[in-house]
């Protein structure tokens, strides 16, 4: 049977797409930008239809109804990674939290330990060969649909056609629904002078022909603006945002000098505005691929002079790092920051740089402390850490003794909060600062 006949054959509505599911199953949810907003939709339409059934992704961008109050019976949501609207639920136990690595996603869908029934995805128009791309965001969902028993997609016009690792076939799809609408878009972010004076510090670490990860935010954005003059980056990202199009359009960023896949840009997925679909879509510069490749240390650590630029909550005067718990409140995930610091620290000439404000709360917590909150989650060991960036300046701690990295770590707190730090130094190392 010819494609385009299959491709008509399985296509159906979205109610109809999801009564197809059984209940009590786990049901994998493509992740952020690209969430099938009509089939997760059709799920809490169709709630009376499912008991104790599971939900699995990581950042949810759509409108996560499912963790709502009175959908208790009828779904249980297991976050991956707390996003801003599964967080609260996961804090009062409507929602579960899985900690895993970024990179290991997959493994816990190949591998059993989290056995997927169904997987929702989306995904563009199919080509001549009839096959889909799944677009923006490959990372776990690939795997997902490569182990689930049904998969229902979301067809879409507005969808990119990714190039690498990002294909599925028609005749692999159960259930096909056909919405076109346009795609969640993340608008960047508003970057202040404290984000300013952090970018700038984390620029001034970046060498001509590195190879840059980007968190997400602000600060990541903010030191794109200080890389204007640098020569032949190259990026290998578990994602990236608008911010790296302006470097691209001036040639800053052309992956030349890249040692590991010349003259492309590597990613897992993209979260961002219309400008950045229209650009990665039929792009072969830009290659997708699973988030066990992109973000797997290893993998990371072929690139020479691999530099990642990551955040967090809190920092100790160890090195400890926290970027997922508010105390003893999940707020997000570990993602790929342990991947990435890992990754560029095995790297030849590479640089792990965790970038932070000096404070929070509008000045009224200091963000570096002599111990992490009771409760807070060390996402990044202290052995790990290399670089830590705030507006005040740049401390290294690769190497550095204790007292040492208590040092340095007072040296770029804010000022506010320094006479303090230096006494809780100094009564437990028994020396003078």
């Amino acid at each position: 049977m010819e494609w385009e006949e299959l491709y008509k054959k399985k296509l159906v509505s979205p109610d109809e797409a999801i009564l197809n599911i059984n209940s009590q199953s786990r049901i994998v949810v493509a992740h952020a930008c690209a969430e099938p907003k009509i089939l997760v939709d059709a799920l809490v339409k169709n709630k009376e239809h499912f008991e104790n059934s599971e939900i699995v992704h990581m950042v949810a961008m759509g409108k996560a109804e499912y963790v709502n109050s009175d959908m208790k019976k009828h779904f249980t949501h297991n976050a991956l990674f707390a996003g801003a609207s599964t967080r609260k639920a996961v804090q009062d136990g409507r929602a579960d939290f899985t900690t895993c690595y970024f990179h290991e996603v997959p493994k816990l869908f190949k591998e059993g330990y989290l056995k997927v029934d169904v997987a929702l995805i989306q995904t563009s128009l199919p080509d001549e060969h009839g096959n889909c791309s799944m677009g923006i965001s490959i990372d776990y969902i690939k795997s997902a649909s490569e182990n689930a028993k049904l998969i229902i997609a979301q067809v879409n016009k507005h969808m990119p056609r990714t190039m690498g690792d990002s294909f599925i076939h028609v005749s692999d799809i159960d259930y096909i629904v056909e919405h076109s609408e346009p795609l969640i878009e993340l608008c960047p972010p508003k970057i202040g002078d404290i984000e300013k004076a952090i970018g700038k510090n984390c620029a001034s670490l970046v060498e001509d022909g590195s190879t840059l990860q980007l968190g997400i935010g602000a600060i990541p954005d903010a030191a794109l603006l200080f890389l204007k003059d640098k020569k032949n980056l190259g990026i290998h990202s578990e994602m990236i945002s608008d911010g790296v199009l302006d470097l691209v359009k001036s040639g800053v960023i052309n992956n030349k000098a890249k040692n590991f896949h010349t003259g492309k840009m590597i990613v897992t997925f993209v979260m961002g505005t219309k400008a950045l679909y229209d650009y990665v879509d039929n792009n072969p510069l830009v290659e997708f691929h699973p988030v066990d490749y992109v973000n797997n240390p290893i993998i990371i650590a072929n690139n020479d002079k691999m530099i990642s630029i990551n955040s967090c909550v809190q920092i100790d005067l160890t090195g400890q790092i926290c970027s997922e718990s508010i105390g003893y409140n999940q707020i997000s995930g570990v993602g790929g920051q342990v991947d990435f610091v890992r990754g560029a620290t095995m790297s030849r000439g590479g640089k792990s740089i965790i970038a932070i404000p000096s404070t929070a709360a509008k000045g009224k917590i200091s963000r570096i402390v002599s111990v992490l909150d009771e409760g807070a989650i060390v996402t990044t060991s202290r052995n790990d850490v290399d670089y830590i960036v705030t507006e005040y300046g740049i401390a290294r701690l690769k190497g550095k003794t204790l007292k040492e990295r208590g040092r340095v770590l007072i040296g770029i707190s804010h000022p506010d909060f320094r006479d303090e730090l230096i006494n809780i130094w100094e009564e437990r190392y028994r020396c003078k600062f």
